[in-house]
């Protein structure tokens, strides 16, 4: 079924110029989409940049075409026919992405997966759109302070949420993103807040009616944490402040030192240029051809650009984690207060 047989209720968003138009079923995950992109609601008119339908119905596997697969990943297996791209998700459902009437639908009766998947196909979407505009992820947690960007560079699974919500119970921090705040041509860093995530048990004194959870296709439950929670404390942008280049230890101690220009180049390389642990996969996934991926080369010399000119505009450091929460917090913004003032 299409958009004229079913009854949807229809949202607008716009992520720096970026606009799309959601549409869900009664049922669907719409709701918790647009609580995640709430920061970017827009009442403007005009046609958006690319559609989505949330459809809570099985998969429609006849129109899929009958040719082997192309690309195979640990969650997908997709195949691409003139414009359309199709992404199976082991038979609980089925996204279609059409790149001429710019339209992705989603069908599935497992409304977590329904929510997953839509969720990573716009931060794909929205990435590589961005791109183009020359405003580029880091895989990063972004704070604001006194108007300056304190940027933690974790890997995945590194802790970045968890280090975030301790850091935000001091109010003199904003907040930009828990994980891929934009970083433009000046090196400025934009805010991107959509929510926090965070493993089940680490949800601390944060009120449960900003907590829920869901279960990943790969990776077991995890707490996300509403963005209502953090709704007054968003700072659209802030100019480079610190970064932070994270790894964790068993000690109880966290230590910050210092980092010399070819540590931070190297990982800006990994978590900007290259954008590991950002989630990118349906860009390839969807290419159209192999032509589209050599396009890419010019990205990752505005990616790198960007990234080059935050560092040399922050101060930059690399952070130690230990096993102390609430210390690594309190480390943290003593520091921050001992070099951008209280």
């Amino acid at each position: 079924m299409h958009s004229n047989e079913l009854d949807l209720n229809t949202l607008r968003f716009s992520v720096h110029r970026v606009t799309f138009q959601i549409a869900g079923t009664p049922g669907s995950s719409l709701e918790l989409i647009a609580n995640d992109f709430a920061h970017f609601a827009d009442n403007a008119s005009g046609p958006p940049l690319f559609r989505i339908e949330l459809n809570e119905q099985d998969p429609p596997y006849h129109e899929v075409p009958t040719r082997p697969a192309t690309v195979y990943t640990p969650r997908n297996v997709g195949l691409t026919e003139g414009t359309r791209t199709f992404v199976d998700y082991s038979g609980r459902a089925l996204a279609i992405w059409d790149r001429g009437e710019r339209l992705f639908r989603i069908y599935t009766r497992d409304l977590d997966l329904q929510y997953e998947a839509t969720y990573l196909f716009l931060l794909s979407r929205l990435g590589e759109e961005l791109d183009l505009r020359h405003l580029h992820r880091i895989h990063a947690l972004a704070l604001g302070y006194n108007g300056r960007a304190i940027l933690s560079v974790l890997p995945m699974g590194g802790g970045k949420s968890t280090l975030g919500a301790h850091l935000l119970k001091n109010p003199q921090f904003d907040f930009l993103s828990d994980d891929s705040p934009f970083l433009d041509a000046n090196g400025s860093v934009h805010a991107f807040p959509l929510r926090l995530g965070l493993l089940p048990g680490f949800e601390g004194d944060i009120p449960k009616e900003y907590l829920r959870t869901i279960q990943r296709m790969e990776f077991g439950p995890k707490t996300l944490v509403d963005y209502r929670y953090f709704a007054p404390r968003i700072r659209p942008s802030a100019e480079p402040g610190i970064v932070f280049l994270g790894k964790r230890s068993l000690s109880t101690k966290c230590e910050i030192l210092p980092c010399s220009p070819t540590d931070w180049s190297k990982s800006m390389i990994v978590n900007s240029v290259v954008g590991l642990g950002l989630y990118q996969g349906l860009e390839f996934i969807m290419r159209s051809n192999v032509s589209e991926l050599f396009g890419k080369a010019g990205v990752a010399w505005s990616r790198w650009r960007n990234a080059r000119r935050l560092c040399q505009r922050s101060e930059v450091y690399h952070l130690i984690l230990g096993r102390d929460h609430e210390h690594n917090a309190r480390t943290i913004f003593e520091f921050v207060q001992s070099r951008l003032g209280k």
